[in-house]
């Protein structure tokens, strides 16, 4: 990617090629730097900096000096007339090239945008997310959320900011209560991507106001060191949530359908008390059964969750050499039971058992007392050992129809059939050793035909090159009663 230095508007490339754009900042910073430079250009020692620079793709700008995206302008608007500027001359270009391909296009077949999906080729109508600088934790997980359909209509419908006139800052209509900078959105860049993906376009979209946002409100991602994708969902929703709690003049979250009975813990799915998209479609109930062993007092206790954890089970763990036969194959039903299983909790997990005043031993179960409509389940595959933590890289079998639920809930007797059936809509994949490094994927299915999203690539796949994928987080939809496996 080319970045042109906005003091003397010399192209380099960015840090993660050859670091040329750095370089050059580093080199004015240098003792002597600024004698290389013309007598006319020494008004003042600030504006000799070199320290900002413009992404000639983007148009975002980054300061060197401060290590972040930055957003504001000067007083006379430089910034955004080298923006047009450089917008322009695209255009300009970009008129040239599409003549070109449509003479091209014209003498091809009408049917040469239909690929197939075994061949991998480069889909039409999906669009890529540019990779910020190791990001692809971030990417795999907004595309993943962009093709679960019943929450990413809810923010792409959502009006969008409005903007005071003259100004650059806006008047946001979602008041945040997250850390950091009140005068970032996330709510409204979240929105901006999700409108900015599926539109056709061929040119990967760039998530930086996101990710300055995101630098902002959640000072744990700030940098451009590998994350953890699941702990960046968990992050992700739990800030679109309590932004949305506070919201003013925006839309409420949307009711329950009429056809669908409240159930009577419908409101303790609602963290911090308060419902919004995230918890209307993510959010289940647990129920936590504990007995102690001693005296038999049995405890329950309500949590919502938005996902779940789920350990790999043990004996599913074993590396067996290429002399010995493979054992059998984890299935992802093996960590769901895993996961309901009665456990008698170890020594450091006793129970302080009101009856006795005293922690002693007892046994845990779990049980799903409400499905979300979109059940997320995290496959734990970083673990510790000593001082390392180290990746469970076993294969586990996923359905890509019918997960049937029904055996894991409290009351299965008052759900539908058709409640406790989900399929599958988005997976996120980690290729690589460790949890600081390697790189992540995802497959989404829109409109019956499954996607792979590697960052600005996007290619059709099949339905057996997902299944064939060492699943790191899988994302099921509900399955409606007019619903059926033919028409999915």
């Amino acid at each position: 990617i080319p970045w042109v230095c906005l003091t003397c508007l010399n192209v380099h490339c960015g840090r993660y090629v050859n670091g040329h754009a750095k370089k050059h900042f580093e080199e004015i910073q240098a003792p002597g730097g600024y004698q290389r430079k013309p007598e006319r250009e020494k008004s003042s020692e600030k504006s000799q900096q070199h320290s900002v620079c413009m992404d000639c793709n983007s148009y975002s700008t980054f300061c060197y000096r401060c290590d972040e995206f930055v957003v504001n302008d000067t007083k006379l608007g430089h910034v955004q007339r080298v923006r047009e500027h450089l917008q322009s001359l695209e255009n300009s270009v970009s008129n040239t090239d599409r003549q070109r391909k449509r003479k091209r296009s014209d003498s091809s077949s009408p049917d040469s945008k239909l690929k197939k999906d075994s061949d991998g080729t480069v889909a039409q109508c999906a669009t890529g997310l540019r990779n910020l600088g190791n990001t692809c934790f971030m990417n795999a997980i907004l595309q993943s959320l962009s093709n679960i359909q019943v929450f990413s209509c809810y923010f792409k419908e959502l009006p969008s900011v409005a903007l005071r006139s003259g100004k650059t800052a806006g008047r946001r209509m979602y008041h945040t209560r997250s850390q950091g900078d009140s005068s970032v959105s996330l709510v409204e860049e979240f929105r901006k991507i999700l409108c900015s993906l599926w539109q056709g376009s061929q040119t990967a979209f760039s998530p930086d106001a996101l990710f300055y946002v995101i630098w902002k409100i959640m000072p744990s991602f700030r940098g451009y060191q590998q994350q953890d994708a699941h702990e960046f969902l968990r992050y992700l929703l739990d800030h679109l949530h309590r932004e949305m709690q506070g919201s003013k003049n925006g839309s409420p979250s949307p009711a329950l359908s009429p056809d669908r009975p409240k159930h009577a813990s419908e409101s303790k799915c609602c963290i911090n008390g308060t419902s919004t998209i995230v918890t209307s479609v993510f959010g289940g109930i647990l129920q936590n059964e504990v007995y102690c062993l001693i005296c038999g007092t049995e405890s329950r206790k309500f949590d919502p969750f938005l996902d779940l954890s789920l350990d790999i089970p043990s004996q599913f763990r074993i590396k067996f050499t290429k002399d010995q036969e493979p054992g059998p194959t984890c299935t992802l039903n093996d960590c769901l039971r895993s996961f309901t299983d009665l456990e008698e909790l170890d020594e450091t997990e006793l129970y302080m058992c009101h009856k006795c005043k005293k922690r002693q031993k007892s046994t845990k179960k779990f049980w799903i007392q409400k499905l979300p409509k979109v059940l997320c389940l995290h496959l734990k595959r970083f673990h510790w050992t000593a001082f390392l933590r180290n990746k469970i890289d076993t294969y586990v079998e996923f359905p890509m129809h019918g997960l049937d639920m029904k055996s894991f809930l409290l009351e299965p007797e008052n759900s539908l059939p058709a409640r406790c059936l989900y399929d599958l809509a988005a997976v996120v994949v980690h290729h690589g050793s460790g949890i600081g490094s390697g790189h992540y994927t995802a497959y989404g299915l829109h409109e019956g035909r499954w996607y792979h999203f590697n960052d600005s690539t996007v290619t059709l796949v099949s339905e057996e090159a997902v299944l064939k994928a060492k699943a790191y987080i899988l994302f099921y939809t509900e399955r409606s009663d007019q619903e059926s496996p033919a028409k999915l």
